[in-house]
């Protein structure tokens, strides 16, 4: 077991949504046991879909339900963040829960 998936891992599940929050925990909680190649799995399968590309975000932010949510001068503001990461080569959102889950999605595959 790679202590550094485990790690990430842990500190992802403080900041992420509760689908992927069961996700990485059925992961830990599997690692060393006949389960851990199913738990795995379905750990990368939730890390895929709700890993968010630049371009959602993008799209995202610049909704009406985002400036209802948010605010719309937040919403801007994150719109703008979103479009400037893109133009630095971002592929995949830049908020902390989808750049850690890229990191844990990359060293899973790895």
């Amino acid at each position: 077991m790679n202590e550094n998936i485990k790690t990430l891992t842990e500190e992802l599940i403080q900041i992420c949504c509760p689908e992927l929050k069961e996700a990485g925990a059925a992961y830990l909680a599997a690692l060393g046991t006949d389960k851990e190649a199913d738990a795995t799995a379905a750990y990368i399968a939730e890390l895929k879909e709700d890993i968010c590309l630049i371009d959602d975000t993008i799209g995202f932010f610049g909704s009406d339900f985002a400036a209802q949510k948010f605010g719309a001068e937040k919403a801007a503001e994150l719109l703008a963040g979103a479009k400037a990461a893109k133009e630095a080569g971002a592929v995949y959102c830049t908020c902390p829960a989808c750049t850690k889950g890229v990191e844990v999605l990359k060293a899973l595959e790895a």
